[in-house]
């Protein structure tokens, strides 16, 4: 009966999502004809306040924060900093913009701009989409483009491990991030995030309950070297994952007490 009715609720979200997202991608749009920059992205954030509103009032998803304090305030137009979140789900990236004073400019892969209404409204924003193909290329482009989205005060959002990873485990964490830190002197904020809790990776499921996001304090990149600067914004992630989420962390030996959705 539980899963029944988690189907149940998972399906209506998913349908409020894409009602919503409608009317919200097309006005972005038609706005976009005339005018660019922070208001379309503020538009956009508006749709994503209503997609989490969703997911807490249709399938009783809800969370909580800590370490806000730890980021620079709005008042602080040109303190920038790069954001390096845990991925475990697709709700971090519509949660934390929601959250934060500041635009984020995502760094994510050009297949995502296909989207019907989702990826078209997504394309009129000043976001870095690459051709993961190309790496070399790519980085170019990151590092160009977020200099320039950081010095108007932009903040840059990357993911470290790239892709989700299931509950309770860890993915492989890449320089990309620290690269950028380091080339262009910016601070770099670790970000804890419990969302595979109640929305896992590959399962259009939400379960009931609450998802953790902790945040880290800045990590200043000025003379640090990439791998090591990554390596501490690692450790410090994992530990503060098993403190949030001890259950899906088991001492060594000891199988895990939370089933992975097939």
């Amino acid at each position: 009966m539980g899963r029944l009715l988690a189907l149940l609720r998972s399906l209506l979200f998913l349908l409020w999502m894409g009602v919503t997202v409608i009317p919200y991608a097309t006005a972005v749009l038609v706005a976009s004809i005339f005018t660019r920059g922070a208001t379309l992205y503020w538009m956009c954030i508006a749709w994503l306040r209503v997609v989490i509103s969703g997911a807490r009032v249709i399938c009783g998803v809800r969370y909580r924060v800590q370490g806000m304090e730890h980021l620079p305030t709005a008042a602080s137009a040109r303190a920038a900093v790069i954001l390096t979140p845990k991925h475990q789900s697709t709700w971090e990236t519509f949660a934390l913009p929601t959250l934060m004073s500041h635009p984020l400019a995502f760094v994510f892969k050009k297949e995502l701009l296909r989207i019907p209404f989702f990826g078209w409204a997504m394309g009129r924003l000043d976001m870095i989409h690459i051709d993961r193909s190309r790496r070399a290329e790519a980085w170019a482009k990151v590092a160009e483009q977020g200099a320039r989205l950081m010095s108007d005060g932009v903040w840059v959002i990357m993911f470290p491990e790239g892709t989700r990873t299931p509950r309770g485990s860890q993915g492989q964490y890449k320089s990309g991030a620290t690269r950028l830190a380091v080339a262009t002197g910016t601070p770099v904020v670790p970000i804890a995030v419990t969302s595979a809790k109640c929305w896992p990776r590959k399962s259009f499921l939400l379960r009931p309950g609450v998802i953790d996001i902790s945040i880290g304090r800045p990590i200043a990149s000025s003379g640090r070297d990439p791998d090591d600067l990554m390596r501490e914004i690692e450790r410090w992630i994992e530990a503060e994952m098993r403190r949030l989420d001890p259950e899906a962390y088991p001492a060594p030996g000891q199988p895990s007490a939370v089933a992975q959705p097939s």
